[in-house]
């Protein structure tokens, strides 16, 4: 059985789960039955993590959200959609393997599926940039959608990512024009949109692939113009602080769903997605079906006309200054 990874405020629930494999050890090599006392254990350390789940600060919800072992955007794909083709390249420089994405069906309708890959191990969080994506994975993402546009299937899009790739190379190849361009055509496109923050959903690596019809998040997701740890550098000259910006940052997708900017929350297992991929997954899938039909039916000016005015509704506030008699 692989080592479940805890993360700091999880100690106390690893120590449990350390005693509860030990006395699994112990009855497997003896004829000594201590199932009871495992049960009592399993009970002990399944309400733990439901108290410590229950209270936990915008700080501790971005560590979750950056889990090692949280499922991906491939893990979904193989858990919620079907006859999935992947297809590659940008047609101008190379193929971003930090972006994957292709035709699939969802529910038994053709559809295109795409989003930020990390990696689980070495090799592979090399290959894959750690999800951060160059300008190249950013045009992919593009092609494909106009591709998606071009025979009207609907768009699935999975952001997990702590942002774009600031490397000079991924400058020089023109990375702000190259996310910008996403936003503005996105904005337009002609097929339902309907995104999802699995993990990180940071800065303009994000927005890149998340102008949608239908925002969702999971319960232990972030979604913010900036990590916590980049803010406080900025605000504070030292990432130590990266708890403070976290909470003053609003990262939280209850926080953001009361701001409007979010559709709906994902719940997700006790003790977060990692715990239970296949749950996790049957939960999104409802999720994802619900935001297609409420889609679905709407005629293209209607969808445009929709999401045009969810964009201009970002920012509005209301100005509560007293009478000045």
């Amino acid at each position: 059985m692989a080592k479940k990874t805890f993360l700091d405020f999880e100690q106390a629930i690893a120590e449990l789960e350390g005693k509860i494999e030990e006395l699994r050890y112990v009855q497997t090599e003896s004829a000594v039955d201590i199932s009871d006392e495992i049960e009592q254990l399993s009970k002990k350390s399944l309400q733990l993590t439901k108290d410590i789940y229950s209270d936990l600060t915008p700080w501790q919800i971005t560590k979750i959200a950056r889990h090692p072992e949280r499922p991906y955007t491939m893990d979904y794909i193989n858990e919620i959609f079907t006859d999935f083709v992947e297809m590659h390249g940008d047609r101008h420089f190379s193929d971003d393997l930090s972006i994957v994405g292709g035709l699939a069906r969802f529910n038994g309708n053709a559809c295109m599926v795409l989003g930020q890959q990390k990696g689980r191990d070495t090799r592979e969080r090399t290959a894959r940039n750690f999800g951060m994506s160059r300008p190249e994975g950013y045009r992919k993402a593009l092609r494909l959608m106009k591709t998606a546009e071009k025979f009207k299937l609907p768009v699935f899009t999975f952001v997990d990512t702590p942002g774009a790739f600031p490397g000079i190379d991924a400058e020089e190849r023109g990375q702000s024009e190259a996310i910008g361009r996403n936003i503005f055509e996105m904005a337009q496109l002609e097929v339902p949109i309907i995104t999802t923050i699995i993990g990180e959903g940071g800065s303009g690596g994000a927005l890149a692939i998340s102008v949608a019809d239908q925002l969702l998040m999971l319960q232990y997701s972030i979604y913010s113009v900036i990590s916590p740890e980049g803010c406080a550098s900025i605000l504070w000259k030292t990432s130590d602080r990266a708890a403070d910006a976290a909470e003053a940052l609003g990262l939280t997708p209850h926080r953001l769903k009361a701001l409007g900017l979010v559709d709906k929350i994902i719940n997700e297992p006790v003790g977060g997605a990692h715990r239970d991929t296949k749950q996790m997954a049957a939960s999104l899938k409802r999720g994802l079906a619900d935001a297609w039909r409420q889609l679905s039916d709407l005629k293209v000016k209607e969808l445009l006309d929709r999401r045009y005015e969810r964009l201009q509704s970002y920012g509005r506030f209301s100005d509560t200054k007293a009478d000045a008699r």
